[in-house]
């Protein structure tokens, strides 16, 4: 398996997590399968140009995440397909609720509107949904 990363030091991202968001980038496109070997940790810092540490971290980011196993001993691995997926879907899934009800805090709606807006996106026809309307002209409660 190529263990190319392409890993910035002048990105603000810290290397461990550009070396998490690769991986599962990988992993999430097939690139690597499960139960493919990862590279072990030596060998990815050396060919990374960074830390054990580094990589160590994030090697345990993506082991809790559910993307990679541990097997002492022999090394890590890709997590079963089907767990690392739902695990990252997941995961994705969350992260994406949090922005939306961050901006919908920002737009100062309220629970049932935010519920509203949410129902309608959902009877609305895949890739048709309309744009938000503008805050301003909201209907008052």
């Amino acid at each position: 398996m190529p263990t190319e990363l392409l890993l910035s030091p002048h990105s603000a991202t810290p290397m461990y997590a550009q070396i998490v968001e690769q991986v599962v980038a990988k992993v999430m496109t097939g690139e690597w399968k499960a139960g493919d070997a990862l590279p072990s940790i030596r060998e990815l810092a050396g060919n990374s140009q960074v830390s054990v540490i580094t990589v160590k971290r994030a090697y345990l980011e993506l082991e809790r995440a559910g993307v990679i196993v541990t097997r002492q001993g022999k090394g890590s691995f890709v997590a079963d397909t089907l767990d690392a997926t739902q695990a990252l879907a997941t995961e994705e899934f969350q992260l994406q609720l949090k922005g939306l009800l961050d901006a919908a805090r920002k737009l100062a709606l309220s629970p049932r509107e935010i519920l509203d807006r949410v129902e309608q996106a959902l009877s609305d026809p895949p890739h048709t949904a309309q744009p938000p309307t503008d805050p301003t002209e909201r209907k008052p409660k």
